[in-house]
């Protein structure tokens, strides 16, 4: 019956920036590259867990991706510089949150959120696409945010 429908809208919101403005240098990598906080509205009461993805769009050789998270338990407040869930590999194939680098100009930074009605069977360390395809026909609802960045200094 969801699936008639598709799946609902989520809220996604931080209070370290607003969509399409600029992240904080805290959570890129010229600062302490930590995850910032995030807060979550319109979770559907179904919600067994949820899913964040964080990725970059804008690179030369095709999506980075920063964070893939799962099986979160279903709640508003994602804290800064935490590990809500089980975490997977990055687009430097090492596990947890990598801040915000862009070689070049000024980069989206997408912050997807998904509501599930399961929890993943998946092990610690699983790629995007693992992920991805295992939550095939279990998104009750989904979200993003979305935050820019751009070097403040130069490279050495």
């Amino acid at each position: 019956m969801l699936a008639l429908f598709g799946p609902g809208t989520l809220t996604v919101t931080s209070s370290a920036f607003i969509t399409n403005g600029n992240i904080p240098i805290q959570f890129t990598c010229e600062g302490k590259g930590v995850n910032p906080p995030l807060t979550i509205s319109n979770i559907p009461r179904l919600a067994k867990s949820l899913v964040i993805i964080v990725e970059d769009p804008d690179t030369k050789k095709g999506t980075f991706d920063h964070w893939v998270v799962w099986n979160i338990t279903p709640t508003a407040v994602i804290d800064e510089n935490s590990a809500p869930g089980v975490e997977g590999k990055n687009g430097e194939n090492t596990i947890g949150y990598k801040g915000p680098c862009p070689p070049d100009g000024r980069h989206r930074y997408f912050f997807k959120v998904y509501a599930l009605d399961v929890m993943l069977d998946l092990k610690k360390g699983s790629d995007k696409p693992t992920v991805l395809n295992t939550m095939k026909g279990h998104i009750l609802a989904e979200g993003e945010l979305i935050g820019l960045y751009q070097k403040q200094h130069a490279q050495e």
